[in-house]
């Protein structure tokens, strides 16, 4: 029986208000993020994380003191082993879970694997667009944990699914279903909300924006409602710097102004936290009715979905017969030419 490992990446978040610091720490002290060479990051880091600590458990108060992300996390992987147990019974698969900024983070996960003994390793992000910020910061920092202590299994690499098959009915139901309750209120609009990024990283060719903005329209298509209002829209914009548009909160005062209700779509997380649970729902809440927004109404993350968890796992029996490397959808690249940071490029 071969013997799989999958490795589900996503962000992490602070399990205690102790962990707050830290966690800013890791994630701003990351070059993907701020590219200053060291020790300037490093003071960077330290300088930003300080500032912002204060603010940031004030959020994860709301969520009782520390993020969801991981145990949200551990549910999906749980439902993906089972899933692959049963439609891949010749496979003995096991899920791990390596978080870029907090526990269990690449190192502690890569000995796990190596005490496990996979034939081979797959590296499935649970980011479905592709970033160097987000997948390309993960994959770099699990190779580099890999190499420190020989974990030289085969290993192929997931780019990206943002037209996934199974990922954008899991959407379009939620989506659907938030319509239908709105029905009665008119006019609508559908916003689309994905975690924004510097003007200046995707004009470096970095893909990410270009992926939101395909699944969407997927989700769109998959919907096929005539005369559907919908927009993309980016949130979390921090720092001085110009960030990719339009913003979500910008959009939310437009709509209070034209008096249009509307339903936001977490387009860009596949779990629960505080970006969908603080930010998208009580800031952006909030924002909304001071702006005379009739109606806001936010969809769900997919989570363990069925049809999500289906798309991710044929996915990974697709990639069974691949050698090491890494692939797209369908073993292709789907993003253009302009996007030559896409790891297939």
């Amino acid at each position: 029986m071969h013997k799989i490992a999958i490795i589900l990446f996503n962000l992490g978040g602070p399990d205690k208000a102790e962990s707050v610091e830290p966690f800013l720490f890791n994630l701003f002290n990351d070059k993907a993020i701020i590219g200053a060479p060291q020790p300037i990051r490093w003071l960077i880091a330290r300088l930003i994380s300080r500032r912002r600590a204060p603010i940031a458990q004030e959020i994860y108060k709301e969520l009782g003191g520390g993020s969801p992300l991981l145990p949200n996390t551990e549910a999906q992987a749980v439902a993906l082993e089972r899933y692959l147990a049963e439609t891949w019974p010749d496979h003995q698969v096991k899920c791990f879970i390596s978080m870029r900024y907090w526990h269990p983070m690449s190192l502690e996960t890569a000995e796990q694997v190596k005490a496990w003994g996979p034939d081979k390793i797959v590296l499935l992000p649970l980011y479905p667009q592709f970033s160097t910020t987000t997948t390309g910061s993960s994959f770099e920092e699990w190779h580099r944990s890999a190499d420190k202590i020989g974990l030289n299994q085969e290993t192929v690499s997931v780019c990206c699914y943002p037209r996934d098959t199974g990922f954008v009915e899991a959407v379009a139901t939620r989506l659907q279903n938030a319509m239908a309750e709105m029905a009665a209120e008119t006019p609508y609009r559908v916003l689309f909300s994905a975690h924004g990024l510097p003007q200046k990283v995707v004009d470096k060719g970095d893909p990410y924006q270009w992926a939101v903005e395909q699944t969407a329209a997927a989700v769109i298509e998959k919907l096929d409602v005539a005369d559907l209002d919908w927009r993309v829209s980016y949130q979390s914009r921090v720092g001085p710097l110009e960030w990719i548009k339009p913003y979500t909160e910008d959009e939310i005062t437009h709509a209070g102004k034209e008096g249009t209700s509307l339903i936001v779509v977490p387009i860009a997380f596949v779990s629960e936290h505080s970006e969908t649970l603080v930010e998208l729902d009580i800031e952006y809440r909030e924002l909304a009715e001071e702006a005379g927004v009739p109606k806001y109404t936010r969809v769900g993350t997919v989570d363990c979905d069925a049809a999500f968890i289906a798309g991710l796992a044929e996915t990974v029996i697709g990639l069974n017969e691949s050698s090491a490397g890494v692939y797209g959808p369908g073993h292709t690249r789907l993003c253009p030419q302009t996007c030559g940071q896409c790891p297939l490029a």
